[in-house]
């Protein structure tokens, strides 16, 4: 009885591990800002941004509300100079950088 209920426990932890182990959406948004903006943005709390005129994004929330950036990443973000590439994002990739925007107000 012991040994099957044991059993039972384990195989409810190895299918709920992957589950747990999945990154959140604040974790995947800061992956694709490492990946596609840390190249001339900060992306975290302290550091400068390597490119001196790109903002940090701990800052952004001081000139945008970070919801109002949803439609203008759907749509696409275009610059006044060329050193930023555009970008569009999907709805999911939006929702995650979003998400990790907030956690640097």
């Amino acid at each position: 009885m012991l040994h099957t209920a044991l059993r039972h426990g384990l195989i409810g932890l190895f299918l709920i591990t992957p589950a747990l182990a999945a990154p959140t959406a604040e974790q995947r948004g800061k992956a694709y800002a490492r990946a596609n903006c840390a190249r001339c943005h900060a992306i975290d709390r302290r550091s400068e941004s390597p490119l001196k005129i790109a903002p940090p994004f701990r800052t952004l929330h001081q000139r945008y509300a970070i919801d109002s950036l949803e439609e203008a990443l759907a749509e696409g973000i275009y610059t006044g100079h060329a050193d930023m590439p555009a970008f569009e994002l999907e709805p999911e990739q939006i929702h995650d950088l979003l998400s990790y925007l907030k956690t640097l107000e």
